[in-house]
């Protein structure tokens, strides 16, 4: 939520800051908009509302990403920024964990009508306690004028030079009335930024949506036809006549939606009980320790690894728990998985980076080490590992790699897991493997550390696979020999 130096003494009488201090510094009273774009007259309908309902207090607006990014320059009342078609998802978040708040969601046909379509539709079919405000000038206007989902067909812009072919982008999106085929929103009008009439239209939807709010009845939305002059190449008086006669053609005005005589007003929530220090104990117990942040050992140097095999082996879990082994000791880590659609039999790799300095990626290209679980990930994967770098293969699924001169080390994984009680536990024992290799440089009772933390949930494994360990290090210990 922005702070602006005027929070604590509101000087404007209309929901406006007394003055717009925007990028430099510079207080005055001019907006960023262009002489006849329809942002300032809505800015203006909506602060007005906003400061007659006495809801400045409790309004929290939203400005995504568009041409009213700068919301938070203008409005005298809460603001937050969100992230390009998110404000649905924001808005929610604020409407559920703030009971009393007024929740404005300003939002453009770029942003709400193509990366935040899913976002808007899902929000008013959940009925969601908001009011959207929506302007359609029928560009992507704050990136220089690109065909938008609300462009007219036929319509020239940037991208389309020729005008829109709705045969290959298909047909200009009509919000309300997609929104209004879902049963949750209390109202939903589309107005027009245009003449005099149209405005006072305009002023009266802003203001139902905010008293829908004020009275927490739900969701409203309220489309607002606005002229783009700049994007549109004409004068602020032609870009309006191009509103009113083919916007508005396209796009016809009127309310689609009005149910609040029949929506009850919702009760607000009871006050939350503020937290007592025994409450914030107990959740502080809950909490599972952080290892510190690990700092900088230039001479560890960084050790590459890829763990690779088939899904159902354990390939991923066994990257995390190295890359948890190296957090543990103190080392920056990264994990990386990559995996098929099929959730048994497909193939699955994963790649861990140990490091005593940032790591700036987790894409390998050269490894140092590689643990193939089977015969494919050692042929894949064999030919990536430097020269002097260390294969740990399980040797009951795979053969000695032909193929590379690292150093080649074939463990049977699979018979030590039986032998020990646990078959499905081979990565366990190879996990064994890689801690008396020494390669990582990580001690290896960290190794040991992170069984207790993987099968946390499920005490009965952390024992037996425990004995898997065990097993598997006696038997690195007398028989680790490089082939």
């Amino acid at each position: 939520m922005s702070t602006h130096p005027q929070s604590q003494r509101r000087l404007h009488a209309k929901g406006f800051y007394d003055e717009f201090p925007r990028k430099g510094g510079t207080a005055s009273r001019a907006t960023h908009y262009c002489a006849g774009c329809g942002h300032g007259l809505l800015h203006k309908l909506i602060a007005e509302a906003m400061h007659d309902f006495g809801l400045q207090d409790r309004a929290i607006l939203i400005s995504p990403v568009g041409c009213a990014v700068f919301g938070y320059y203008y409005f005298d009342c809460g603001n937050v920024q969100a992230a390009h078609g998110r404000a649905p998802a924001v808005g929610a978040a604020l409407a559920r964990c703030l009971p009393e708040a007024v929740v404005l969601s300003y939002q453009g046909d770029g942003d709400l009508g193509s990366i935040g379509l899913n976002q808007t539709l899902q929000a008013a079919n959940r009925g969601e306690r908001m009011a959207v405000f929506f302007v359609n000038n029928a560009v992507y206007g704050m990136t220089g004028g690109q065909m938008a989902p609300t462009t007219l067909a036929g319509q020239k812009t940037v991208t389309t030079p020729n005008g829109r072919d709705v045969e290959t982008t298909g047909h200009p999106l009509h919000l309300c009335e997609l929104i209004n085929t879902l049963p949750a929103p209390v109202y939903i009008e589309r107005c027009l930024l245009t003449t005099p009439a149209n405005i006072q239209k305009a002023r009266r939807a802003v203001r139902k949506a905010m008293e829908i709010q004020r009275d927490r009845r739900g969701y409203a939305f309220v489309e607002f036809l606005s002229p783009c002059p700049t994007n549109l190449h004409l004068s602020p008086l032609d870009a309006a006549k191009f509103v009113d006669e083919e916007m508005a053609r396209e796009f016809p005005p009127g309310c689609l939606r009005d149910r609040t005589a029949e929506v009850a007003a919702r009760p607000a929530p009871p006050p939350l009980e503020p937290l007592t220090p025994a409450d914030i104990e107990a959740v502080l117990d809950k909490c599972v320790a952080v290892p510190a942040p690990p700092g900088l050992d230039p001479d560890f140097g960084t050790i590459r690894i890829k763990m690779a095999g088939f899904g159902g082996q354990g390939v991923l879990s066994y990257g995390m728990m190295v890359a948890g082994a190296g957090l543990a000791d103190g080392r920056h880590v990264s994990w990386f998985p990559s995996y098929g659609p099929e959730q048994r039999g497909g193939t699955a790799n994963c790649s861990a980076v140990i490091s005593g300095s940032a790591i700036g990626s987790p894409v390998l290209s050269h490894l140092q080490v590689l643990v193939a679980f089977n015969q494919p990930a050692l042929d894949r994967f064999a030919r990536d590992v430097e020269a002097d770098g260390l294969i740990l293969y399980d040797s009951c699924l795979a053969e000695k790699p032909t193929t590379t001169t690292a150093r080649a080390l074939g463990v049977p994984a699979s018979r030590l897991a039986i032998e020990a009680g646990l078959p499905k536990a081979a990565n366990t024992a190879m996990l064994a493997a890689l801690a008396c290799s020494g390669a990582c440089r990580v001690a290896s009772e960290r190794f040991s550390d992170m069984l207790a933390q993987t099968f946390a949930g499920k005490p009965a494994l952390i024992a037996a696979n425990r004995r898997v360990f065990a097993a598997a290090t006696e038997w690195c210990q007398a028989n680790l020999r490089p082939e």
